[in-house]
């Protein structure tokens, strides 16, 4: 792994490039968004990341995640990439749903480390479970209950695309580690964003890391 900018480096460990402070906003917690794309911009091979993943991009989800004390993540993502309970002491996984329909028996669903967030009319479900919106979850205000219910304060969101374009739409993103695979995928996946209005929201861009043709680039909110 080497540094591209903003210091040029032949050797930088993961955890040494992404030790960052996380400050979080009044309010809210800290939202830091994962994802990986191709270079044609699509974010999932057959319906999952795997496919344009290598291990260092595995180990930097991983190392990530060490930061972080919520992961929020849409349940399509949880039904497709199979998400088991977290392994960190105190972590938690927030499933975004409209509708709450999930297989409840799953090692997931029964850790106890599971909140799911829904709008305020779905249907009453056996975990845990925040509430804001109402034809659809209001992430704004979901956020702001896991943090002054639940304290959050630093949640890492991992997708998939359309609840990245909430996040987006809403204007929550404070951090963005977007790695650059090195393959053009073709086919119709998504992209990053999905269902969010045009956008103007400027980031600024803190380092490039390279690992066999891979580009890890981390960007933060421009203050």
């Amino acid at each position: 792994m080497r540094r591209l900018f903003p210091h040029a480096s032949d050797e930088v460990s993961l955890r040494d490039a992404y030790d960052a402070e996380r400050t979080a906003p009044p309010g809210r917690p800290w939202v830091s968004l994962c994802m990986v794309a191709s270079l044609d911009g699509s974010t999932v091979v057959d319906n999952t990341s795997r496919g344009l993943s290598n291990p260092t991009d595995q180990a930097l989800l991983l190392t990530l995640r060490s930061f972080a004390d919520t992961i929020l993540v849409g349940a399509a993502t949880v039904r497709h990439e199979r998400y088991g309970p977290p392994k960190l002491p105190g972590q938690r996984i927030a499933v975004v749903s409209r509708s709450g329909e999930f297989d409840f028996d799953t090692p997931l669903f029964t850790s106890g480390k599971v909140i799911v967030v829904l709008p305020e009319q779905a249907p009453e479900i056996p975990v845990p479970s925040v509430r804001a919106g109402t034809d659809a979850v209001d992430l704004a205000a979901a956020l702001a209950l896991l943090h002054t219910q639940h304290g959050a304060n630093v949640v890492q969101a991992e997708g998939g695309a359309t609840l990245n374009g909430m996040l987006a739409a809403a204007d929550l993103i404070d951090e963005l580690n977007l790695t650059v695979s090195p393959q053009i995928s073709g086919g119709d996946g998504q992209r990053m964003t999905v269902g969010a209005p045009a956008l103007a929201q400027r980031m600024s861009l803190a380092h490039v890391l390279e690992d066999d043709g891979f580009l890890f680039t981390r960007y933060v909110r421009a203050r």
